[in-house]
């Protein structure tokens, strides 16, 4: 599965930039897209640090646990934008 993402990964940069863009703050789109990228991954998807662990280089636990848990964020405005997306 990292083979494959690899191979996609400007893909999912493009898209993360592209559904992430409502962020205030860079460092949240950043970490949006990390996390992106740590749910595509193979394992266990719900625990922050083995997510971590799998990402090496991006893998910083304590980023990836603020950005999920207490990262000020309005998750409609991503919904929106997955919506927009979807549609035929």
């Amino acid at each position: 599965m990292a083979e494959e993402l690899a191979a996609v990964r400007c893909d999912l940069e493009d898209f993360a930039a592209e559904v992430f863009e409502s962020f205030g703050r860079a460092d949240q789109r950043r970490w949006g897209s990390v996390y992106l990228r740590g749910l595509l991954m193979d394992g266990g998807r719900k625990s922050v640090e083995p997510m971590a662990a799998r990402l090496g280089d991006d893998g910083n636990r304590q980023a990836l646990a603020h950005f999920v848990t207490s990262s000020p964020w309005d998750p409609a405005h991503v919904r929106a934008r997955l919506a927009w997306r979807m549609q035929p």
